[in-house]
């Protein structure tokens, strides 16, 4: 498992390079076949996974750095699968995940299994944080998620934000995780941007073409930094920064947060005159 630490701002406008800013907040290598790799965030101590079973099923191990006895015994667990179908099995129950539905796994889950189903490639996104209170395991379907159309053509924004672990889906004790999709030619989200201090957030951005890259703007508003962000990779965003990003063609991403609330309209606005 790969660690990373907490930046502070100061910090990050003083001594950050494009090399330490992309060490510290892009986390790569997702989605390699047969394997789990994750990364640690001591940014509310967000883990993010994903797990490609090919040869093999794949089972959700625990390492030394959490402390517990099992994966889930003090956390809980946000799947989202944007490959073919799947199969999760959580204690002894089997979910079939299809493309861009989600399993949210609670707290003193013990044993979590990903396969794959004949001939099917799946690509489960994973997104977990501590908790303090088990909610039930529960499969959401696309069609359950919250709908909620923002933008237009002319700003070059149109997209839909898909919210799957919310309060208006499911129960959940402080994860949240939703899917954005940006219409054709649509390249810019969230922008006007905001930063909010009560949550950080982590962006993965996928549906990209083999050369296409967004760059991912962060920081401090009147101390803009970016990250060249290819498809599958994913952004860290701590709470003092922004978080939003343009293409060079349209794409998707998953967006996910943990923290002080789930109220999904809890921002801090900024001003577009203060972007520097």
């Amino acid at each position: 498992m790969d660690i990373r630490n907490s930046a502070n701002p100061v910090d990050v406008r003083k001594y950050y390079d494009t090399e330490a800013l992309r060490k510290e907040f892009l986390i790569e290598g997702l989605f390699a076949a047969d394997s789990i790799p994750m990364v640690y965030s001591h940014v509310d101590r967000m883990i993010t996974g994903s797990a490609c079973p090919v040869a093999s099923s794949l089972r959700l191990e625990c390492g030394r750095e959490l402390g517990v006895d099992f994966f889930l015994q003090r956390r809980e667990m946000a799947v989202l699968n944007i490959g073919d179908a799947g199969t999760i099995c959580a204690d002894g129950t089997e979910y079939l995940l299809n493309r861009y539905e989600a399993l949210y796994v609670g707290m003193g889950t013990k044993d979590v299994e990903f396969r794959r189903e004949a001939g099917k490639a799946p690509r489960f996104y994973l997104l977990s944080c501590p908790a303090h209170r088990s909610y039930p395991t529960t499969l959401i379907t696309k069609d359950m998620s919250v709908k909620q159309a923002l933008g237009s053509k002319k700003e070059c924004n149109e997209r839909i934000i898909n919210k799957y672990i919310h309060p208006d889906v499911v129960k959940s004790c402080q994860l949240s995780m939703g899917m954005t999709e940006l219409a054709e030619g649509s390249v810019w989200n969230t922008m006007p941007t905001h930063t909010h201090e009560r949550r950080m957030e982590v962006y993965l951005y996928f549906n990209m073409p083999e050369n296409g890259i967004v760059f991912h703007f962060m920081g401090e508003p009147n101390e803009l930094r970016h990250i060249v962000v290819r498809d599958c990779q994913a952004v860290i965003s701590p709470s003092w920064s922004i978080h939003s990003g343009v293409g060079t063609n349209s794409y998707a991403f998953v967006w996910g947060m943990a923290g002080e609330n789930q109220t999904f309209s809890d921002m801090d606005a900024v001003p577009m005159s203060l972007l520097k």
